[in-house]
Formats: C-alpha cells, structure tokens, sequence
C-alpha cells in the first residue's frame, strides 16, 4: 500500500491569492519554511534557534544566518544551494530543509553530500584538523524508507561494531508522517521536536486550531513561528509564489517523467538517454528561464529563484542584469 500524500489545506498548486482572511500558509512549503528561519528580524532568529534546539536536544546560544549557496572549489564541483544554512555554538553550522513530497532519487546520497560540503566549508585553515560539527537536517513530508516510523532518525559515521568516530558529520531525518501519529497527545506530554512537527503541519489546518494554539502557547519559539506565518499569508504575494514554484516543479517533474517513460517504451538505454534529453533541452531549460525572468520580476531574491528553477546563480543575475531587474 503506498504511503498517502499529505496536502495543507490550501495546496500550493491552487491558490495566487490569500483565499480568504483566515487562511494561513503552510510551512510544508519550502517558500514559507525558509521565511519562517531566515527574516532578519528578533522573531525569525528566535525561531530558527528554538527549533535548532529541539532537534539537538539542547540549548543553542546564538544563531548566524549563512550564505546558501557555498562556493564551488573547483570547477568541476557540484554547485548547491542550501535551504536555511546557519551557524551556531562555537562553529557549529547546519542546513535545515523542509521536502513536501518525496521524488526519484535517494535522500540519503543527497543529505550525504550536502554535509560533506557543509564539513569541508567549515574546516579551518591552519595546521591542525579542526572544524566544528555540522548537521544536514531534513523535515520529511514521507517516510525516509517505506517502514521507518521514527520520529527522528539522527546519522553519523561509525565502524562495523557500531563504534563512533568524531560525530563531525551528523545527518537528521525528522518524518511528519509518524509525529502526526502524537495529534491530540496532551501538549505536555510531547517532544519539542513533536510540537514542531505538529506545528509544521497543522498551522493552516482551521478544524485543528484549538489544539495548535495550546500546542503554540508553551514555548517562545513556537510563538514566533506563529506569529511569523500569520504575517506572511497576510501578503497575497507570498501565495503567488508559493503557488508558482510548486507548479514549476510539479512541471518539471512531468516532463522528466514523460521523457522516462518514453525512453522505457522504446526498451533502450538509448531511448531512455534521448527521451530525457528531449524532456530537458526543448522544456525544462526555457520554462526555467522564463519563470526566473517573472519570479525577479516579483523581487525574489536571485539565490531562492536559483535553487527553484534550478539555474545556476550567475545566469539568474545575467537574467537580471539583461532585462534590467
């Protein structure tokens, strides 16, 4: 039986606007997840820390904005963009991300690679080995693997016999799906990191907004974060975008599906190698152009529309610079 598919109660796909004076956008979104942590207001700090906290199991201190998009050190290197990247305790960095709906590809190859870039952007010059900790966090709208009901599932490197190394690389899946399982739990009896998950995904639910607003009252992060997403659905600009990034990659994944499947039906890795290209050249290169064209035309910083149409951050500046954005 495949695992249900769970929608805020206003979907991104449908809404432009604020469908009406109540509604709340949801953080399962990544738009709104990442203006959730990365205003640059008392709030969103507050915020970002006390949910940094919750997953770490401690107090975190301080909490430092980063850039998202680390730099390449060579040529050759992958180029990446982080959701919400920060930095914290004594060095210690980490980027935090939400992922709505689970596509083709394995999500721990990329949380791997993701933290290896963290550590290696973090490890300091000199002549010893020194670098803080770095953590890869992701807020998973699915099961990580089919029969995983783990709330949190925490990952670093050990040996065979199960002896850990310098917990310098640290993974974390937090499953919404099983802390959804704890709704209607007595709120003192929850996790921080339950009552984040719940807020996360009931903020914008009206038939569970007794029980979110008791679930908010106990903790100052939580009141943050409430008031942040109140503030932001107030704009009907945050639901057009919102709405034009999640039809953007449900496009693009189309095509990637329809060129697959053509290249299956043909029963040749050639077919396939073709249909893909097909998909990708005719499709996904212009439709990303011309939605970064309208989401700068909307004043969306270039790094948030890089990582969403997936172009890379000096050809959305060419595009800005070119038709005067």
């Amino acid at each position: 039986m495949e695992e249900e598919i769970f929608e805020p109660q206003y979907p991104a796909a449908l809404y432009t606007s604020r469908p009406n004076p109540n509604a709340l956008l949801s953080p399962i979104y990544d738009w709104t997840f990442k203006g959730l942590f990365t205003q640059e207001t008392d709030e969103s700090y507050l915020a970002l820390q006390s949910f940094i906290s919750a997953v770490l199991g401690r107090k975190v201190l301080s909490v430092t904005l980063k850039p998202n998009e680390p730099v390449k050190q060579t040529d050759e290197q992958k180029g990446m963009c982080f959701d919400v990247s920060a930095e914290f305790d004594n060095g210690e960095i980490s980027d935090i991300e939400i992922q709505a709906r689970k596509e083709d590809y394995d999500y721990g190859v990329r949380a791997e690679i993701q933290a290896a870039r963290l550590l290696s952007n973090n490890a300091k010059k000199g002549n010893n080995w020194e670098a803080g900790k770095v953590y890869q966090i992701s807020v998973l709208n699915f099961h990580y693997e089919k029969d995983d009901n783990q709330e949190m599932t925490w990952y670093t490197m050990q040996s065979d016999e199960g002896k850990r190394l310098q917990d310098k690389l640290n993974i974390i899946f937090i499953d919404l799906v099983s802390i959804r399982k704890k709704y209607g739990t007595p709120i003192e009896e929850l996790t921080p990191v339950e009552k984040w998950g719940l807020f996360f995904s009931y903020i914008d639910n009206e038939k569970k907004i007794d029980y979110v607003k008791d679930l908010v009252k106990t903790e100052e992060g939580l009141m943050a974060a409430n008031s942040i997403i109140r503030y932001m659905s107030q704009e009907d600009a945050n639901w057009f975008t919102q709405n034009s990034i999640d039809i953007y990659e449900r496009d693009r994944n189309t095509i990637l599906a329809n060129a697959e499947k053509r290249g299956l039906e043909n029963g040749m890795k050639k077919g396939l190698e073709q249909g893909l290209q097909q998909g990708i050249q005719q499709g996904t290169e212009k439709k990303a152009i011309e939605d970064a064209i309208a989401f700068l035309k909307e004043k969306i910083p270039p790094e948030t529309i890089a990582r969403c149409v997936k172009l890379s951050l000096e050809k959305v500046l060419e595009l800005k610079e070119k038709n005067d954005l």
